[in-house]
């Protein structure tokens, strides 16, 4: 049994943590089932196990968290759909590469139910979508956005950490740092995109699609 839960309020991000590292001892152990946690944060910058501290740019703007996560630089903050994963690949197959790529899929198809194409690049993590509506780079290339970030972490094969997909966050915020190392992209969302969608569709496409990716785990 996979344990979704929702939070309406906004989570301070120690608390997050905190749940988590012990959720996902529990889950290890045989003392609780897998776990989808969907919520937001406050106005905050985490820096994962990459990150670069020239890559903060506006270290004052607002609170910093380091984090063991993979990854580099990223925001979060209200608008934001955040959604940690703790899931236990001792029964998933112990694939980290891909269980990213299943995490991928799964921001896709959530993606998909609006009628917008995510799309994964090579050397770029997170999810992209391709902004027809701006001016094409000097090779020719259709101009992109990221519309999702993933970093998680991996304790005794049980992840957390995880996703953040933007729905409406304030896009400004993002300009505190380079995001995941990448200057050259910009960062979009949902409503950003023209799309009137609020947390909760979010939420109904990601429960919707979860199962289209991840299979019930094996049994011991």
């Amino acid at each position: 049994m996979v344990e979704w839960i929702t939070s309406e309020a906004l989570v301070p991000y120690e608390e997050a943590e905190a749940f988590m590292e012990a959720r996902a001892d529990a889950i290890a152990s045989g003392e609780a089932d897998e776990c989808i946690w969907l919520l937001e944060h406050p106005a905050l910058y985490t820096a994962g196990t990459s990150a670069n501290e020239k890559d903060l740019t506006d270290p004052n703007r607002f609170p910093v968290y380091q984090t063991k996560r993979g990854g580099q630089y990223t925001y979060h903050g209200p608008g934001q759909r955040v959604v940690y994963v703790m899931l236990d690949l001792n029964k998933r197959g112990k694939d980290v590469r891909k269980f990213v790529q299943q995490l991928e899929s799964w921001v896709i198809n959530a993606l998909n139910e609006f009628n917008v194409t995510g799309q994964i690049r090579e050397g770029r993590v997170g999810v992209w979508v391709e902004r027809p509506d701006r001016p094409r780079s000097a090779n020719g290339a259709l101009a992109e956005d990221k519309i999702a970030a993933i970093g998680i972490r991996l304790r005794k094969w049980v992840s957390f950490h995880g996703i953040s997909i933007n729905v409406e966050p304030e896009l400004s915020h993002f300009s505190g740092i380079v995001p995941c190392g990448i200057a050259e992209f910009g960062v979009t969302s949902l409503v950003d995109l023209g799309l009137p969608v609020g947390m909760e569709d979010v939420d109904v496409a990601l429960r919707k699609t979860f199962k289209d990716v991840f299979s019930q785990p094996e049994e011991d």
